[in-house]
């Protein structure tokens, strides 16, 4: 179930390595939001459980955006994971390492990315299944900091910082050996239309399309 569920994180991360972050969407704006970033050709999207009935525009997601690994940020507790499942999401993200949380998203086939901030955090997290690790935030965990963590943890281990990323700050990330990033405020903020997001989006994709050329 692991490895299945593991799948469509490294397909999409793969084809554009950013997590949309959707912190504060209102429902009525999923449907349009959502499919601004998959025209942008955006593959991963959270909605964090502190926005404005994030369930609701998780179901909408999921439902609108079927070939998108939809699912919740801010996942703090097994019951939330259900919760989360039941609205059709897929992927759970956590800005901490809970074993409760890693073990009830794996029993779901549901991708799961808690938040570590320390080695220790790290590995323990790693050997409790999860299926990539957050990097938060990732004001404090540096690039030589990733660095570190990627010679000594297994070969495999996605790492995604996230937390004030921009494009301004990616290519350091991405040479200390990061797999991907999720991206909030610099891609959506409360108020925004879906046009501006889709403008922010397109910057993002470009700025990585053009990177794989060169």
């Amino acid at each position: 179930m692991k490895l299945n569920a593991r799948r469509p994180l490294f397909t999409a991360l793969e084809n554009l390595p950013f997590i949309a972050i959707l912190r504060g969407l209102q429902p009525t704006e999923a449907a349009a939001v959502g499919q601004a970033l998959a025209a942008a050709d955006w593959g991963l999207i959270e909605v964090p459980l502190n926005s404005p009935q994030p369930l609701d525009s998780i179901e909408r997601l999921a439902a609108a955006q079927p070939q998108t690994l939809v699912g919740a940020g801010t996942v703090l507790s097994a019951n939330q994971v259900r919760d989360v499942h039941a609205a059709g999401g897929r992927l759970v993200v956590s800005p901490n390492f809970n074993p409760e949380v890693v073990r009830c998203a794996l029993s779901l086939g549901m991708v799961c990315l808690p938040g570590v901030m320390t080695a220790t955090e790290a590995f323990a997290a790693v050997q409790a299944g999860a299926h990539g690790l957050k990097l938060f935030p990732a004001e404090m965990i540096t690039p030589g900091v990733l660095k570190a963590w990627r010679t000594v943890l297994p070969a495999e281990t996605l790492l995604l910082p996230v937390g004030g990323i921009t494009l301004k700050n990616l290519d350091g990330y991405l040479q200390a050996g990061a797999d991907g990033f999720g991206i909030g405020s610099a891609l959506y903020q409360p108020g925004m239309t879906a046009a501006e997001v889709a403008e922010n989006a397109i910057t993002f994709t470009a700025y990585w399309r053009k990177r794989g050329a060169n």
